[in-house]
């Protein structure tokens, strides 16, 4: 079943050069993942330092291995001094 999730993540306004940077690779690294269909950044027009990434995964066993993969473990690490606030993850099935 193929899975949906958008991720909002809020950086603080003084590490955004370091922010956009750490999610640039980390999208290019995910792409890269077999059972990755869609994974695309955004940063949101009124609201600065937020950005918000949409992802599309063949199944939910791929995005489990995505979770754990080197690269998103490295990012977690990296990002987190940069975050204002938690992330907000939203996971879910299409309806229609």
């Amino acid at each position: 079943m193929t899975i949906y999730l958008s991720a909002i993540i809020h950086n603080k306004e003084n590490s955004m050069m370091d922010a956009i940077e750490l999610l640039k690779q980390l999208v290019i690294e995910t792409r890269k993942e077999t059972g990755c269909i869609q994974y695309e950044l955004f940063e949101d027009n009124r609201n600065k330092g937020v950005f918000f990434i949409h992802e599309t995964w063949e199944s939910n066993e791929y995005l489990q291995q995505h979770q754990v993969s080197d690269h998103m473990m490295k990012f977690r690490e990296n990002i987190a001094s940069l975050l204002e606030k938690p992330n907000i993850v939203y996971i879910g099935n299409r309806l229609f």
